[in-house]
């Protein structure tokens, strides 16, 4: 009888990358669910009752949609800088330079919204523009296609930012 147990089953490996597939995607999606406690943007809110906001501001449910679908683009490009060895520096520093633009992230969402400050939001998204921009540098050095599903991340915050800044400025 043959010792099979030494044996790598592609299997294991098939279900390995699917569960960090999942989970990166996770971890990405939950983050922009933790951010939406905070976001109100309907009737009745300091945000729609409050400020006066620019003519360029897209309707709220198209605020939703996005997010989904960079929440996602994210995901995939966290999968895959953590597919890679994370014994190398430079996906170890990929990996934390993304993790703490997911932070910051949130972060607008919870200065913004959640505390009602377009300043504190503003410095907020400045950094977390410069993040993804590391982000998408640091990631280009691990895996090319990492890097290119953050350009849409970081034209929408561009967006996002000037609209910041134009309700700062307005209010």
């Amino acid at each position: 009888m043959e010792d099979h147990s030494a044996v790598p089953n592609p299997n294991d490996e098939k279900i390995k990358k699917g569960l960090l597939f999942t989970g990166s995607v996770l971890v990405c999606l939950a983050t922009g669910g933790l951010g939406s406690i905070f976001t109100k943007t309907g009737q009745g809110t300091w945000y729609a009752e409050e400020l006066i906001k620019p003519d360029l501001t897209p309707p709220g449910f198209v605020f939703g949609i996005v997010w989904t679908i960079l929440y996602i683009l994210m995901g995939i490009s966290l999968y895959l800088l953590l597919a890679r060895d994370l014994k190398l520096k430079e996906v170890r520093i990929a990996v934390s330079i993304f993790l703490i633009q997911l932070v910051l992230n949130f972060g607008w969402s919870y200065l913004f919204f959640g505390f009602e400050n377009p300043f504190a939001g503003f410095i907020c998204i400045i950094l977390l523009w410069i993040f993804i921009l590391l982000t998408i540098v640091s990631s280009y050095r691990v895996d090319k296609n990492a890097s290119y599903l953050l350009v849409p991340y970081i034209i929408w915050v561009t967006f996002a930012a000037f609209l910041n800044l134009q309700i700062l400025v307005l209010n």
